[in-house]
């Protein structure tokens, strides 16, 4: 079995097969599809999550100050103008009557990434529309449970620490430790995220050793870019003032057009780590 070893010559080799990958199989047409169904996506997604926050000790509102850690503080404003509409809309009853249209809908942003990374493995997909159907939208409940943790810790792990502080009588300095292991915490269940998108989303066997790199690329590219850039709009960008009242829906494709470009590129790792440790 070829191995990958870690020398120059094959880090260089690496890094020129992943900026022809970029090219060849390009990355940055392809984001920019994945940013038009993650736009399409998004409000299903987030009526679902809201519509399934109500049954778990976490209210909606706490979701979106989370996003807004990531999210610049414009597209945070339309996101609950639009989720606050279509939740008085339906006086609440999404969850009950409207998961499986919602589900189906959401699910479009994880078939676009299906198809993206099979590009990057060059395979075709061959898997029938209601399995392949099946695979995102599982994929897509999957993940959806490991960000409402990652939610919620972040939200609940300072009342968590308290406790266990108060219970077991430890000191303050665990305290402080935990604050601080909780967002590590967090960005760990961001790598699990990851990981599991890139081992069942592409139709070929792929070993989670190999996508490992790629998963690990995506977590912290992700959230380095989308502080980033969250930091810039808010900061020096006025997209407003350039294109009125769309300024706010430009940023929203912006930021999943840069969020495409980290995932597709993830993949495409995992994709030349697997060629050269002679896995296809």
């Amino acid at each position: 079995m070829a191995k990958f070893n870690f020398n120059f010559d094959s880090i260089k080799k690496f890094l020129l097969d992943i900026i022809k990958r970029f090219s060849g199989d390009e990355v940055t047409a392809l984001s920019a599809q994945l940013s038009y169904f993650f736009l399409l996506s998004l409000f299903p997604l987030l009526i679902f999550l809201v519509s399934l926050a109500a049954y778990l000790p976490i209210d909606y509102q706490e979701i979106l100050d989370m996003m807004s850690t990531y999210v610049p503080a414009e597209v945070v404003v339309m996101i609950e103008d639009n989720l606050d509409h279509v939740l008085d809309a339906s006086g609440g009853g999404l969850l009950s009557f409207g998961i499986i249209g919602t589900i189906w809908s959401a699910s479009n942003g994880i078939k676009a990434i299906m198809r993206a990374l099979n590009k990057a493995y060059s395979v075709d997909e061959n898997r029938s529309f209601l399995f392949g159907r099946v695979i995102a939208i599982s994929l897509l409940i999957s993940m959806l449970l490991l960000i409402v943790v990652a939610l919620l810790l972040p939200v609940f792990g300072r009342m968590i620490g308290i406790y266990i502080f108060s219970f077991f009588g430890a000191s303050e300095q665990f305290v402080t430790v935990w604050n601080a292991l909780r967002w590590i915490i967090s960005s760990s269940i961001f790598f699990i995220v990851f990981l599991y998108l890139y081992k069942m989303a592409p139709n070929i066997k792929v070993y989670f050793r190999d996508a490992i790199w790629g998963a690990l690329f995506s977590t912290i590219g992700w959230q380095i870019s989308s502080l980033g850039f969250s930091y810039y709009v808010n900061t020096m960008g006025n997209y407003s003032a350039t294109y009125g009242s769309l300024g706010v829906v430009i940023v929203l494709m912006i930021w999943f057009y840069i969020s495409g470009i980290i995932i597709i590129t993830g993949g495409e790792i995992n994709a030349v780590v697997a060629d050269n440790r002679g896995r296809r």
